[in-house]
C-alpha cells in the first residue's frame, strides 16, 4: 500500500522547486480596517502547526488595533498552506481537533437560545458540519446548511449533518442564498478571509430584517496572546488573515444595519491554550519526518528523535491539559479568554 506522505512529495517538491516568494503579496503599508498608516510588526513567525516553509509577519494597527497578516497570502499561497490541514493527510488530525470541541458548540447553542428558535441556518465554514449535527439534535424541525470552499462540506451532506451544501466562496454565492435563512454563522471563518468587510456586505445582503447574526473568533486582545507570545495557536499562521477586536466587530456591524444583541468573551473561553502551545513547541524542535514539504527525506535518526521528544513530551502534554482545565473553569467566568462570539439582529 502507497504511504500518502510519499505519494504527495512530488507535487510539494515541485511547488517548492519553484519558490515559495510567489505565495506572498507586496507588503501594504495601510491598515486593511481603517487605512491608518499607523502600523507596526506584532508578531514574525513560521507555520508552527504543519512546519511547511515560509515566514510571516503579522501588523498592528496603532488607530484601531486591527492585527492583519502583510505582506498576505496569494491565492497561490492559500493553496499551497491549507492543502492536506483540514482534508487529505490531515484529515485525521481535523476530525479529532473538531469532534474534540464541543464544549463550544453548545455555547453558541445557548446563546442563541435566549434570543431566537431558528428555522433555517447557513453555516459559513462548515466544514465537516459537526457543529450542524450538534445544533440539529436542539432544534431538530429546522433547516441546516453547510457552506464551505473546502470538499468537507459535501461529505458532512453525505453524512447527514446538514440538509444542503454549497460549496465555493460565499460572496460568490451570496445573490443565490439571499432570502432563504433566518440564521447565518460565521464560526472561526471570518479571521480566514482576505476581505472581511466584503463578508460582512454579504451577509447583510443575504438576510432579512430581524434575522441573526452569529460570529465566533480568536480574541487579539486575549492575555494568552500576550503570554504566550508566537506559541499562542490562535495567531495560526498562515491561515489567519485578520485578527479582530471585537469593537472593532460591532462597529462594523452597525455599519451594515445590525445591531449587536449579545457579546461573550469568558463564555467562549475554548481552552487548551497551553496545551497547543506547548505541542507547538515539541513539533519545531522534532517534526514528523514523513512530512512531504520537508526538503529531506525521512531518516532513521529524524525518526528516532520525533520519537523520543514525543515520548518525553507526553507527561508534559499531560500536565499542561490538567493544568488548562483548571484554568478554563476560572477564564470562563470572567470576561477575557481567548476568543468572543458576537450575536446580532438585522434592523428593519
Amino acid at each position: 500500500m502507497t504511504d500518502p506522505h510519499e505519494a504527495a512529495r512530488p507535487y510539494y517538491q515541485a511547488e517548492l522547486s519553484a519558490g515559495i516568494e510567489r505565495f506572498l503579496e507586496r507588503r501594504r503599508d495601510t491598515c486593511p480596517w481603517c487605512g491608518s498608516t499607523q502600523i507596526s510588526v506584532r508578531l514574525r513567525t513560521s507555520d508552527l502547526v504543519q512546519r511547511k516553509p515560509g515566514r510571516f509577519i503579522l501588523e498592528e494597527c496603532r488607530t484601531c488595533r486591527h492585527i492583519f497578516q502583510n505582506p498576505r497570502l496569494t491565492p497561490a499561497g492559500l493553496d499551497f498552506y491549507y492543502r492536506d490541514f483540514y482534508d487529505g493527510l490531515g484529515r485525521e488530525m481535523a476530525e479529532k481537533t473538531f469532534t474534540a470541541a464541543e464544549h463550544c458548540y453548545r455555547g453558541r447553542v445557548d446563546l442563541l437560545k435566549r434570543f431566537t428558535t431558528p428555522t433555517a441556518w447557513l453555516d459559513i465554514g462548515a466544514g465537516h458540519g459537526h457543529f450542524c449535527r450538534l445544533a440539529r439534535g436542539v432544534w431538530p424541525d429546522a433547516v441546516f446548511d453547510g457552506l464551505d470552499q473546502s470538499v468537507s462540506v459535501e461529505e458532512a451532506k453525505r453524512l447527514g449533518r446538514i440538509d444542503h451544501s454549497y460549496r465555493g466562496e460565499f460572496v460568490a454565492l451570496a445573490d443565490e442564498l439571499a432570502g432563504r435563512y433566518d440564521v447565518v454563522s460565521m464560526h472561526h471563518y471570518l479571521e480566514h478571509t482576505r476581505e472581511p468587510f466584503d463578508e460582512l456586505d454579504a451577509v447583510s445582503k443575504i438576510l432579512p430584517a430581524g434575522s441573526h447574526l452569529l460570529i465566533e473568533l480568536p480574541d487579539p486582545e486575549s492575555l494568552f496572546g500576550r503570554v504566550l507570545g508566537g506559541w499562542w495557536m490562535s495567531w495560526f499562521q498562515p491561515q489567519h488573515q485578520h485578527m479582530i477586536p471585537v469593537r472593532n466587530l460591532v462597529q462594523a456591524l452597525s455599519d451594515r444595519g445590525f445591531s449587536t444583541v449579545a457579546v461573550e468573551r469568558g463564555a467562549a473561553h475554548h481552552g487548551g491554550d497551553l496545551f497547543l502551545s506547548l505541542a507547538l513547541v515539541l513539533t519545531t524542535v522534532a517534526p514528523d519526518p514523513r512530512l512531504p514539504w520537508l526538503a529531506d527525506t525521512p531518516t532513521r535518526w529524524r525518526q528516532l528523535r520525533h520519537s523520543a521528544v514525543g515520548a518525553v513530551g507526553r507527561p508534559l502534554l499531560v500536565g499542561a491539559y490538567a493544568l488548562d482545565s483548571l484554568l478554563s473553569k476560572l477564564v470562563r467566568r470572567t470576561r477575557g479568554g481567548d476568543a468572543y462570539r458576537v450575536l446580532a439582529r438585522k434592523d428593519g
